[in-house]
């Protein structure tokens, strides 16, 4: 038997973040890494994605990072884990290459184990960002579940939603998060 996809906890805000998207006539583009791609396939699981879905990247290597989202060698011997300004430049870089409206970017840590002791090398730390043509709103946060990793990529989609609806109803300008 196969799992309900969408998540059954994603479904309430991608209905509503695929409504604004359509309603409004603006599109989205995904650039996601311990999400795993699960962002993009819920997006494209709606009918009619193709009004506003412009395309998604999962970036789970800094190698992947290098090749498609304008990354340079100096960023990989930078790179300290996932965070805020990580995400907000790879919303900026993939929105710009895919010509969307917004772009929504999510790097985290899903588990089971950490890879560090700084909070963002936790296991349920995920650092999010909306790109728009008014800027970028970022947000760096915890999803409560720990080290398990299923939940943790399902979580990371859901808050990244959540914040992608939220620069979208404020169209673009920081929703004071």
């Amino acid at each position: 038997m196969t799992s309900p996809f969408p998540p059954s906890s994603i479904r309430p805000i991608l209905n509503e973040v695929t409504t604004l998207l359509t309603s409004r006539k603006e599109t989205v583009s995904v650039a996601e890494t311990a999400a795993g791609g699960i962002i993009s396939a819920s997006l494209l699981s709606v009918p009619g994605a193709s009004k506003f879905y412009r395309g998604g990247l999962t970036l789970y290597t800094l190698e992947s990072r290098i090749q498609f989202a304008g990354w340079t060698e100096e960023h990989t011997k930078n790179y300290n884990g996932p965070n805020a300004e990580v995400v907000s430049e790879l919303a900026k870089n993939v929105r710009e290459r895919l010509g969307s409206t917004y772009c929504l970017a999510e790097s985290g840590t899903a588990g089971p184990a950490g890879s560090g002791k700084e909070l963002n090398r936790q296991p349920d730390f995920v650092a999010l960002a909306v790109a728009s043509e008014g800027g970028v709103v970022a947000k760096e946060t915890t999803t409560k579940v720990g080290g398990d990793r299923e939940r943790n990529m399902v979580e990371f989609a859901k808050l990244g939603l959540e914040l992608l609806k939220k620069v979208i109803e404020e169209k673009g300008e920081d929703p004071k998060m």
